[in-house]
């Protein structure tokens, strides 16, 4: 007994004649910063430190303002108004001890 393929048409997809396709699945590997709420920067500007602000725009790395947020500087904080819990924060810490600012 022999067993017979079906015929296809000429020109039919997977046929003898039609178009051949194949599919490459191509694996990226970028590293995306977590934020913790979404969005949240996008609505405020964060307190953070300015030398950490310049590493970032050199490195790319992520930042951590007062308030905990974290994500990558890349628009004008002027524009934005100030994060709550930032200035709550930045108020609240001490004066500094090197003299340095003392409005007395």
């Amino acid at each position: 007994m022999s067993e017979t393929m079906p015929q296809q048409a000429p020109g039919a997809p997977g046929g003898p004649d039609g178009p051949q396709t194949q599919t490459a699945v191509l694996e990226r590997t970028e590293a995306v910063p977590e934020v913790a709420e979404p969005g949240d920067h996008e609505r405020f500007a964060h307190y953070v430190r300015k030398e950490k602000i310049v590493e970032s725009a050199v490195t790319g790395e992520p930042v951590t303002a007062l308030c905990g947020k974290v994500w990558v500087p890349g628009r004008n904080p002027d524009r934005f108004p100030v994060c709550p819990t930032c200035k709550e924060i930045y108020e609240g810490l001490r004066a500094p001890q090197d003299g340095g600012d003392d409005k007395s």
